[in-house]
This record gives C-alpha cells, sequence and structure tokens, in this order.
C-alpha cells in the first residue's frame, strides 16, 4: 500500500506531540524526589536523599528550625553542621569533606589527638542569609564581618560559611576549619606563620567514594601568587614573615598580603617536604608542644598564649613567631632561608602565569 508523503509527515507530528505529552509530566515533577513524596528542594525531601545514600561519614540528619531559611542538621562524627544549602550534589559531600579535613588536620600532629566534643559549622545557601545570621551572631562586631567579600569567618569557636560554588565554598571550610581545630584543642595559639601557613595545605581537595584527599601541592592559586612574588623580587626575608601577622600586610600593601599568605604556605610545605621530610619531625614537634602548652615562652606572655579572648598583640606573635621558630627549627635564619628559597623556586617552576 503506498502512503502519501503529507501522511508520513501527519503521523510523525502526531508521534512527536504523543512523545511530548507523555514526557512532559515527568519535566514537570522533576522536582520530586525519588526516595519518598517530598520535593528534593525541601528539608524532609533532602532527608529521604541523604538517608538512602548511605554516606560513610554522615551519621544523621534532622530539620533544623531556624529563621533564616529551610534548614538541617547533619551530624558526623567530629562536627554538626548546620545548613540552608538544599542542593543534594554539594551536600551529599559535605559529611565526607569535614571529616577527611578533620584526619587532615590530625595528620599534621606526630599521632592523632582524642576528642570529645563535635566541632559546629554554618553553611548558608546564599550571602543574604548569611548575612542576616551574622547580624545576629557578632552583634555591635557586624559591620567588619560584613566587609568579607565571598567566603567565611571563624569566631566564637564556630565557622560561618556561605555558598560560593562547591570548589570555592570546601576550600574555604578547610581553610577555616583549621582554625577552628587548632583553637579548639591546642592550649598555646599558634603564630601568624604557622597557623594560616596550615590552614592553606586544606585549600585544594579531590573527592574520592566519598571522602575526600587533600592537595597542598595543587593549590594554584597560592603557587601563582608565589611565583609572581619571585618574579618581581617581593619576597618577605624569613626573619620578617615569621613575625608578621596578617593585620600588618594589609596595611603594608596588596603585594606584602599576596607575599605574606604565598610565603606561609611555601614555608610549612617547606617544612614538610623538602629533602623528604628532614624537618618534619621538628614541625610536628612545634605543633604537638604547642597542643600541650609545653612551649619555652615567658611567663608573660603564657596568659595571651592559652586565652583566646585576650586579643593577639603584634610584640607576641613577634616573639613567638621568631622565637619558636629559632627553638624548633633552626636558629640560623641565613642559613635556612637560602633552602627555604630554592624550594620555593622549584615548586612554582611548573606554574604558567597567565
Amino acid at each position: 500500500m503506498l502512503i502519501s508523503a503529507n501522511t508520513i509527515i501527519k503521523r510523525s507530528s502526531y508521534l512527536i506531540l504523543l512523545a511530548v505529552c507523555l514526557c512532559l509530566p515527568g519535566c514537570l515533577e522533576s522536582t520530586s524526589s525519588p526516595y519518598g513524596s517530598a520535593k528534593m528542594d525541601t528539608p524532609d525531601g533532602m532527608i529521604a536523599y541523604l538517608e538512602a545514600q548511605r554516606l560513610p561519614a554522615l551519621k544523621s540528619v534532622e530539620n533544623w528550625p531556624n529563621k533564616f531559611g529551610p534548614g538541617l542538621k547533619l551530624t558526623t562524627a567530629h562536627y554538626d553542621v548546620y545548613t540552608t544549602l538544599l542542593e543534594p550534589l554539594m551536600l551529599s559531600q559535605v559529611p565526607g569533606f569535614v571529616e577527611s579535613a578533620y584526619r587532615g588536620y590530625q595528620s599534621q600532629l606526630p599521632s592523632p589527638i582524642k576528642t570529645n566534643t563535635r566541632l559546629t559549622i554554618y553553611l548558608f545557601a546564599n550571602r543574604q542569609q548569611w548575612e542576616d545570621f551574622t547580624k545576629d551572631f557578632t552583634g555591635p562586631q557586624a559591620p567588619l564581618y560584613l566587609k568579607i567579600k565571598a567566603g567565611a569567618y571563624f569566631l566564637k569557636g564556630d565557622c560561618i560559611v556561605y555558598n560560593i560554588g562547591r570548589e570555592r565554598t570546601f576550600a574555604t571550610i578547610g581553610h577555616e576549619g583549621w582554625h577552628q581545630f587548632n583553637s579548639r584543642h591546642f592550649k598555646y595559639r599558634l603564630p601568624s606563620w604557622l597557623d594560616e601557613g596550615i590552614a592553606m595545605q586544606f585549600e585544594i581537595s579531590k573527592y574520592d567514594r566519598g571522602l575526600f584527599t587533600f592537595q597542598p601541592g595543587r593549590n594554584l592559586y597560592r603557587l601563582g601568587s608565589l611565583k609572581k612574588t619571585l618574579i618581581n623580587n617581593k619576597t618577605i626575608p624569613l626573619q620578617k614573615l615569621i613575625a608578621m601577622n596578617p593585620g600588618e600586610a594589609v596595611i603594608d600593601s596588596d603585594d606584602t598580603v599576596a607575599a605574606f599568605y604565598s610565603q606561609a604556605y611555601a614555608l610549612v610545605r617547606f617544612l614538610r617536604e623538602d629533602d623528604y621530610g628532614k624537618r618534619l619531625a621538628d614541625y610536628q614537634k612545634l605543633l604537638y608542644e604547642g597542643l600541650a602548652g609545653q612551649w619555652p615562652i615567658p611567663e608573660q606572655f603564657v596568659q595571651i598564649a592559652s586565652d583566646r579572648n585576650i586579643p593577639m598583640t603584634v610584640r607576641w606573635n613577634k616573639m613567638v613567631g621568631t622565637a619558636m621558630f629559632e627553638h624548633y627549627i633552626e636558629d640560623n635564619l641565613n642559613d635556612i632561608e637560602a633552602e627555604y628559597l630554592t624550594f620555593c623556586r622549584k615548586i612554582v617552576y611548573p606554574v604558567r602565569l597567565k
């Protein structure tokens, strides 16, 4: 039987229309959770989704009633994460990330320490929620914290973060999480070069089956900044670097800020990695005795070293940063500086600047 072209076209159009009609209900219901009747963008729907994933680091998930937005509380072995972020892929990775970071923080020490209380992180879906929370949380200091352009801050023992994209958000949590970890567990506060230098080791990570590994050697942002500092001959001498804090760098110039952070990042890597880790034991002893409150520091500095409610002074940071480096690592700064700069040039050699 012969069928005209018009008939074929009409039948084809009918089949296409039928297919569209059949698919349309599914498209309209795409926000529904396959793990229950609740929608994926609701707390109940996300609870069902996360529980069905059987995430290795997630102990429990429940509703978080709050005035900032629909939210959840995620509980892991070491963290309580309060969040209004209801994006399934990213949220399902948060428990594994924070627990992997916790293990990474422990790996800075010669042996893990036992801890009894969980740490708290607030992760907001957007900046407006973060700002609203910050106004309540920081009170009169809110204008200062609201100047933060993107990311997070650490205050009163808690990390306060908002979503700025998966990679950048996780980098921020990894960085601020180190400040949170050592502030909670170390008896003595760390000098700035060491505290910031370690924090930057947790800015780059790789996801693997529910958990993460950290890759400080792939931190192209810090490496690029370090390479520019070296090329422009803007390096901070080691004696000055170990005595500085970020506030002094900010007052100086943007170049000094870039140099301080990138060189502190490189200095921690140098102490851990250079010459097959020949200084690693000394580095870990420096950290462990700070953890235990066993640094040989003058009595007049003990209170400011151990009481986080006292603002860290420039004088204290300068004295402790220098004295502890010379006591635990090397008292001949000229000799070690040459090795340090050689290491810096080596790690930035493969980096291409735009």
